[in-house]
């Protein structure tokens, strides 16, 4: 009896051991999925950049000529109508007088040289030239009052001084900065250099998030407000301006960082797809898994790959937006493979 029931055991294990494994494509494989990104995905750049008030204006005298006195400092407050700076009036003062006597001699001599016309005695000539030299005279005078009335500097609103790189005494040429002057009314802006290639990205109203390190850790909602037209020479960025809002502590010069959404495009008829998805890339191709809508099996599918951004790999050919790929356990899985797809956080 022994030996039957060892003989009948032998032959169980026997039959075990030859029973065949379960056919790999019956087995269902856990895997995560993620959708193809749009044309356009959303992406963050961060900058860092210098807070200004929207509105600075440099102020300086129309003629050349000695600074007689500056009345304000940086930090001042200044309000309308207020008297800023002058220049010393003696040369001012002297070459309006000139000009004014010069009118009244050429103005003479025109009705002097009419009168001499109408007997006879001078020809037409003559009247013409006189006639030209009294518009000379009127034009120089013009100037010169001009010169007169614009060499003092008046606060056209108010506002407060930001710098003053010039000083009483200093003799300086028509256009030399002498005050800046910024209006808080206006606001204030965080003005960042970007690059061209983020420039292109960025829209009028985006959002960005600020962080100011003299106001603290606290995060700072503003918005895209101007874009550059063009490069700094000197640097090759371009100028973007975030609008702040009205906060306690804010100063022109501060330093500040931001964090700015900005359109991750991937190109005319391209899709960004997560670099998880992509196995065997060569020579600007590659393969990944395709899980089609309403069913649990994979498919194998064959991809153009153009480059690399930060939100994903380009992919021109081989996807259409909204199909789901699969992101994980691509070693296991072939084409038809039975999976139990779950959706991966975008």
């Amino acid at each position: 009896m022994l030996r039957y029931l060892v003989q009948g055991l032998a032959i169980l294990v026997i039959a075990a051991c030859s029973s065949p494994p379960p056919k790999p494509e019956n087995r269902v494989f856990d895997v995560r999925v993620t959708q193809v990104g749009s044309r356009a995905t959303a992406a963050m750049l961060s900058a860092v950049g210098t807070v200004h008030l929207r509105r600075e204006t440099t102020l300086a005298f129309t003629s050349p000529g000695r600074i007689a006195r500056i009345s304000v400092n940086e930090g001042d407050r200044v309000a309308r109508g207020q008297v800023l700076a002058a220049l010393d009036m003696t040369t001012v003062d002297a070459q309006l007088a000139a000009a004014d006597a010069e009118q009244v001699r050429t103005a003479a001599e025109l009705k002097r040289s009419a009168a001499l016309l109408d007997k006879g005695w001078v020809t037409k000539a003559r009247l013409d030239n006189a006639r030209a030299a009294y518009q000379s005279a009127v034009a120089t005078s013009r100037v010169r009052r001009f010169a007169a009335n614009t060499a003092r500097i008046v606060a056209r609103g108010g506002g407060v001084v930001l710098a003053r790189p010039a000083e009483p005494a200093q003799t300086v040429d028509a256009g030399t900065p002498v005050l800046v002057v910024g209006d808080e009314r206006a606001g204030y802006v965080l003005r960042l250099p970007v690059s061209d290639r983020d420039a292109v990205r960025l829209r009028a109203g985006a959002p960005a998030m600020v962080k100011i390190a003299a106001l603290g850790e606290g995060e700072i909602a503003a918005t895209v407000s101007q874009i550059g037209g063009r490069a700094d020479p000197a640097t090759g960025t371009f100028a973007v301006e975030l609008a702040l809002p009205s906060l306690p502590g804010l100063r022109s010069g501060q330093i500040g960082s931001a964090q700015l959404t900005v359109s991750e495009s991937a190109g005319d008829g391209a899709l960004l797809v997560p670099p998880a998805a992509l196995f065997a890339s060569r020579a600007g191709e590659g393969f990944v898994y395709v899980v089609p809508a309403g069913s649990n099996r994979v498919m194998l599918r064959k991809v153009s790959v153009a480059d690399a951004r930060d939100g994903g790999l380009v992919v021109t050919k081989g996807l259409a937006p909204g199909e789901w790929v699969v992101v994980s356990n691509l070693d296991r899985l072939s084409d038809q493979t039975k999976v139990n797809p779950v959706r991966a956080a975008r």
